[in-house]
């Protein structure tokens, strides 16, 4: 999941390009996808639900980061339709692991801790790479903001399943796991709806 209203083209012009943006952009969308696959793999094999809704995060936030570059150049009105969306899909995500979460509490069983231990390392330290070259660009429009976010919470979900991981390795239950879903779905809810509102607001002054 950077620049003032002012600068990012709120008069309906098209957005400057920053060719640091779109570089990080892209490297954000190969890392995303690459982690997407490994993630899901991973939670098919550990029987893990934090991890699915991590994986289901990067893939979402992949497809998020190749719409950005999209429309970099476009008209501002358009950038803040797309962050219009992906808010949507942030909120959306949110409702659906929470969801999930409270299925995997009824259905019982145990997910592999080791799996999920390396892979959220591994996904920790893409995620952490990913921040760093999207923080200089956080300020600004609906959608550099959301960008930086998704950034931002990936991280963050990758922290919450590492730790559920010790969690299952030290009581041998699965409810660590579950638990860690339920901040990751409330986190993108929440931040779905910030990125919402932000979007409408730029819109209104677009009209």
């Amino acid at each position: 999941m950077s620049g003032s209203c002012s600068d990012c083209g709120c008069s309906g012009k098209p957005l400057n390009t920053n060719h640091g943006y779109i570089r990080a952009l892209r490297w954000a969308l190969v890392l995303n996808f690459a982690l997407f696959f490994v993630e899901i793999v991973g939670a098919v094999d550990s029987g893990s639900v934090s991890l699915l809704a991590d994986a289901i995060d990067f893939f979402g936030d992949a497809v998020n980061f190749g719409a950005s570059l999209v429309v970099i150049g476009m008209a501002s009105v358009w950038s803040s339709r797309l962050a219009l969306a992906k808010g949507l899909v942030m909120a959306t995500w949110g409702v659906l692991i929470l969801a999930r979460a409270v299925w995997a509490h009824f259905a019982g069983g145990v997910p592999v801790h080791e799996t999920m231990t390396w892979i959220s390392i591994l996904a920790l330290g893409t995620n952490l790479a990913v921040a760093a070259m999207l923080y200089r660009h956080r300020a600004g429009d609906a959608n550099r903001s959301s960008v930086w976010l998704c950034a931002r919470n990936d991280a963050l979900a990758n922290i919450a399943v590492l730790t559920a991981a010790q969690g299952v390795a030290l009581t041998g239950k699965g409810w660590p796991d579950i638990a860690a879903a339920v901040p990751m779905a409330l986190i993108g809810f929440r931040s779905g709806v910030s990125v919402i509102s932000k979007a409408r607001r730029e819109m209104s002054t677009q009209e």
